[in-house]
């Protein structure tokens, strides 16, 4: 069964949270998206871990947490004020970062985690990338633009050329992780693929009928980052003490799940009222693909290619360039 949460469109998040205005030292809204790719950040609020590491910088830190769909909903969110922290894959990050330098300056924090995300298809006919036409479509949160459709158009470039990249953008379509799940399980509708991630592509690969096209692995040649949170240098550098709190949770998070991936999945179903099994989700945390860092892996091949094609205007010169100093630390990439 799929649980799905309120999702906040657009012009909702634009509307709702923007009342919310800027927040100052020892206030944070975070917004998050869909699925276990967000296992650090449901750690975090599973264990307080914000507010704990608050109180050793002397705040008590009110933490607001959101569900929004989307990279574009996170991005505009963010700009508008209405949000502090948000969440989605290297691509929509990388985005924000070419729009806003020298103005913004929108970063990353950290990294979320590698894990794969898989193209899958209900369609016995396609056995490759080469086997999709017009007739089918291809379900991704953010079309043209999220990290499935960006890492999507990074491979059609290597396959057909750099002037098609955006060959299957006319039959990608923006929709949900959940809704796409169901879509492509029930079968029937004209959703027949999904660029999927955990733990959704376990869920439809449960059904016979679905097959997998594709890892983003295979991509990007070996485990990579699928998910970052970011904000804008205003938010770091005006809110010190709220920001190492933050990124302080976020590291104990990841020594959390991997010193007890069990209590990590119990963890998962707690925050996001999963009606997953628990042995389904204990099977996705421990899986080898997949592991929970806040270090980056392999971003910097995004921030190569999409400036190589054409997306990003501004030429990283290495991934430190799009992460804020505290990141720096690790063996990042």
């Amino acid at each position: 069964m799929i649980i799905k949460r309120p999702t906040l469109t657009l012009l909702a998040a634009a509307s709702v949270l923007l009342s919310l205005g800027v927040h100052a030292e020892g206030k944070i809204s975070i917004a998050q998206q869909f699925g276990i790719g967000y296992l650090i950040l449901d750690v975090v609020r599973d264990q307080n871990l914000i507010e704990k590491h608050g109180k050793e910088q002397g705040l008590d830190i009110k933490v607001e947490w959101n569900s929004i769909s989307g990279a574009t909903a996170m991005n505009e969110s963010l700009l508008a004020g209405a949000l502090d922290v948000v969440s989605a894959g290297v691509p929509p990050m990388l985005t924000l970062w070419d729009r806003t330098k020298g103005k913004q300056n929108v970063k990353a924090i950290a990294s979320l985690g590698s894990m794969p995300n898989y193209l899958l298809t209900n369609n016995p006919d396609v056995k490759t990338l080469k086997d999709f036409s017009e007739k089918d479509r291809i379900a991704v949160p953010a079309a043209g633009v999220g990290f499935q459709s960006r890492t999507l158009q990074i491979e059609t470039a290597k396959q057909f050329g750099d002037a098609n990249y955006k060959k299957f953008d006319d039959i990608s379509i923006s929709l949900a992780h959940p809704d796409a799940t169901a879509a492509l399980i029930a079968g029937g509708s004209e959703i027949n693929a999904h660029f999927s991630s955990p733990p959704f592509q376990y869920q439809e690969l449960l059904n016979p009928k679905v097959h997998k096209v594709l890892s983003s692995y295979d991509i990007l040649g070996g485990p990579a980052t699928f998910n970052v949170l970011y904000t804008t240098e205003k938010f770091h550098d005006e809110n010190p003490k709220t920001y190492k709190a933050f990124y302080d949770a976020l590291a104990e998070a990841e020594k959390i799940i991997k010193a007890d991936k069990p209590a990590a999945a119990q963890a998962y179903i707690r925050v996001e009222q999963s009606k997953l099994p628990l042995a389904l989700v204990e099977k996705i945390v421990q899986d080898p693909e997949i592991d929970f860092t806040i270090v980056p892996q392999r971003t910097y091949i995004y921030a190569e290619k999409l400036q190589a094609l054409g997306v990003l205007k501004n030429k990283a010169g290495s991934w430190k360039d799009y992460f804020f100093e505290e990141a720096h630390g690790g063996d990042g990439s």
